[in-house]
């Protein structure tokens, strides 16, 4: 493609990742009608489960919920490998035909929205070839995720130049790193670390995992109880009881969490404290400092992380690095970590919207100054939706939900003879913050997300089913949006149809 050549298509989707997949299957079974194409800056079908390769990377959802509605997960694991999730996401791509509808190695860097010819001008650059392409589309949803692919946090450590052996980061793990019959030290505390523990302790000499601050580890069977007793059925019958058992039983959780933390706290220690090796005592490893759900719980299938500690094959530090030496970290407490191998398992870097830059009307948009709107729009950007999903739950669920209300919206527009669908701000602004979380990936990086409301439809509910009656059942039209008709029909020349 050149670089005059524009293309247009009725909806553009960014990110070929879980939500992307699912969002353009929604466009398919319920706006038949719509030219839609899918954009992905890397060269694969994926996402998150693409990208990350590292030993034993998984879910930290169940299955049944964060597979997608109209394909139903059928594997009995219901913690699964990123293996398997991948190749969940590519066969649903491949079966909808939404594969035939990406343009991969597209990297979208700016958008820019006219009121005047109700459209958005989207400019993305080809990371194989440096050529810019230009689409222009009706309504954009970006699926992007919200965190940088190419680079994960990654704090500088004193002395580190001074290390003998290796250091990686999860995000780019290294198809040849060989830690068998080595020393492996992991940074972190969070759901990365505790999954590479177990994973690196089968083959290294010892894996101690080095944290600062200890997180909430809670251990589940890796294969669902009642979906192991419902197989004879048919999937039609058994999928619905699963999800629903599983949504209502981490929406008790999580509500019990938040009004009860200290019973909640009680409870975690308690099963911790079973499955601990004699001499790790909860407390200072596994004690952290919040309450449950100020930060994800981290889910560890079948207990394996605790399996790997009373093997004696890991264990666990809670100290702060005091500098690297050649043979490994020394801590602030004195002691020292030997290593060959040390993992940066500390957290990711956030992007929202994939650092593009959106423009209305010739303005750019300050994302931070903005107040989202049922959690997927923002005040004053028509015609577009960003999918990010819940941090107490699986993301999918969210992401299903904003798929199909784009698709009412986008049906609505046609039906009614709109052209423009804008978020309005509520009359006190927005105060709080999108995410609720207290993980450094988040704090570190509030500032660039829009800001949400005290009341609906401006506060993001972090509930399943209150979205649920939000989303697919409350009225369209409400004081958080405006519609508005076409300002002049489209004159230009664009090509309709379907966008290979």
């Amino acid at each position: 493609m050149t670089e005059t050549t524009t293309r247009h298509v009725d909806v553009l989707v960014v990110g070929a990742g879980l939500s992307g997949i699912g969002a353009a299957c929604h466009l398919q079974r319920e706006c038949p009608g719509k030219s839609y194409a899918v954009l992905e800056a890397r060269e694969a079908i994926g996402g998150t489960w693409d990208l990350f390769r590292y030993p034993g990377v998984r879910s930290d959802s169940d299955m049944f919920t964060l597979g997608y509605s109209f394909r139903p997960w059928t594997d009995p694991k219901a913690i699964a490998d990123g293996a398997s999730i991948r190749e969940y996401v590519r066969d649903t791509a491949r079966e909808h035909g939404v594969d035939r509808h990406i343009r991969f190695r597209t990297r979208v860097v700016a958008a820019e929205w006219s009121t005047e010819d109700s459209l958005w001008t989207v400019t993305a650059e080809r990371t194989d070839t440096g050529e810019t392409e230009t689409w222009t589309c009706g309504w954009l949803s970006v699926c992007s995720g919200y965190y940088r692919y190419d680079q994960g946090f990654r704090p500088e450590f004193p002395g580190e130049e001074r290390f003998g052996g290796q250091v990686v980061h999860p995000q780019h793990w290294p198809e040849d790193l060989d830690w068998a019959g080595k020393r492996v030290v992991v940074i972190g505390s969070g759901a990365t670390a505790v999954t590479l523990v177990p994973s690196l302790a089968a083959e290294a000499a010892h894996v101690t995992m080095l944290q600062r601050t200890p997180s909430y580890v809670l251990s589940l069977p890796g294969r669902d109880p009642l979906a192991e007793r419902l197989r004879r059925l048919p999937t039609r019958i058994a999928h619905p009881l699963v999800f629903w058992k599983n949504v209502l039983v981490s929406t008790a959780s999580y509500q019990f969490s938040r009004r009860r933390p200290e019973a909640m706290k009680r409870f975690l220690a308690s099963m911790t404290r079973k499955q601990l090796p004699e001499g790790v005592d909860v407390a200072p490893h596994f004690t952290p400092p919040y309450d449950p759900w100020d930060q994800r719980l981290c889910l560890v299938p079948d207990g394996d992380l605790f399996a790997a500690l009373r093997s004696g094959k890991a264990s666990v530090v809670t100290d702060r690095i005091a500098e690297f030496d050649e043979t490994g970290i020394r801590l602030e407490s004195g002691g020292h970590l030997d290593a060959d191998v040390v993992v940066t398992a500390t957290g990711l870097v956030l992007l929202p919207i994939g650092g593009m830059r959106l423009t209305v009307d010739g303005q750019d948009v300050d994302l931070s100054q903005t107040v989202s709107y049922k959690g997927f729009m923002v005040s004053g950007v028509p015609n577009f939706a960003m999918t990010i999903g819940y941090t107490n739950a699986s993301w999918t669920l969210k992401a299903d939900l904003i798929a199909r209300y784009v698709c009412r919206l986008l049906t609505h527009l046609d039906r009614n003879g709109y052209a423009a669908a804008t978020p309005l701000a509520p009359a006190e602004g927005g105060s709080e913050p999108f995410l609720g979380l207290s993980a450094g990936y988040v704090q570190r990086s509030l500032t660039a997300l829009p800001k949400q409301g005290s009341r609906a439809p401006w506060k993001l509910n972090q509930s399943y089913l209150r979205d649920l009656l939000l989303m697919r059942r409350a009225p369209l039209q409400d004081e958080g949006i405006r519609f508005t008709r076409p300002v002049r029909e489209r004159t230009s020349a664009l090509s309709g149809g379907r966008a290979a």
